[in-house]
């Protein structure tokens, strides 16, 4: 080899080196390629943080729509309650009653058995029992068994309904008729015909009477004043 071709060979050898040690230079599509797949991650990101966040809204109205239906059936259960308790509450109420005015018919027909003792004593003048030992003894006998069923009626809260001198209650009392009394109260009771009974505070029967007419006015009861006009 000649010194010319020699020196030639070094110095295409050296230029080849100092090819290789040079650092690339990035071309135009290689940053558009990196341009690209960082937008891709960016879009990646933000479609990630999107879905969770429309995870999140869907767990927050699921979980709004549960409360609304445990706050419904609560008020379901709550008045589903209170109607179980009014009915056993009245149930019981109305057992009581049952029990407490079973009576009521014999009550009825017991009030027109005294009702024949008061006629049978009321039948018998005074001046007929004198001197006549056994009218007696049978008198005192019917008006004995007259005040036995009266106490019995009391020992079962069967009571009389007062009457006499009492103002005219149509709750009652019955009247009758009219008496000309200017000494009484106008609608005083001056009269009865038949005694009235209560059950407890049920009533029975009537007192039948006869009121007063003519006479002042009766004093007022009260309640009898109350202001309605409020």
């Amino acid at each position: 080899m000649s010194d010319q071709d020699k020196q030639n060979s070094d110095a295409a050898a050296q230029a080849a080196a100092e090819s290789e040690a040079a650092p690339e230079i990035p071309t135009q599509e290689a940053f558009a390629e990196a341009a690209a797949v960082h937008d891709a991650a960016q879009a990646h990101a933000a479609a990630e943080e999107a879905a969770n966040d429309a995870a999140d809204q869907g767990d927050a109205s699921r979980v709004a729509e549960l409360e609304a239906e445990v706050s419904n059936l609560k008020d379901q259960l709550l008045r589903a309650l209170a109607e179980t308790e009014n009915l056993r509450q009245r149930t019981r109420r109305e057992r009581e009653d049952t029990i407490k005015y079973a009576p009521m018919g014999l009550v009825k027909d017991l009030v027109e058995v005294t009702d024949n003792l008061k006629r049978a004593i009321d039948s018998v003048p005074a001046e007929a029992v004198e001197g006549h030992e056994q009218l007696k003894n049978l008198l005192t006998g019917v008006q004995m068994t007259d005040k036995e069923i009266l106490t019995v009626f009391e020992r079962h809260n069967i009571k009389q309904v007062a009457a006499m001198g009492e103002k005219l209650d149509p709750h009652s009392h019955e009247a009758l008729f009219e008496v000309p009394d200017p000494s009484s109260p106008a609608g005083t009771i001056v009269q009865v015909m038949q005694p009235g009974y209560r059950l407890h505070d049920r009533l029975v029967r009537p007192a039948r009477v006869g009121v007063a007419v003519g006479g002042p006015a009766a004093a007022p009861t009260p309640g009898d004043n109350v202001d309605t006009t409020a």
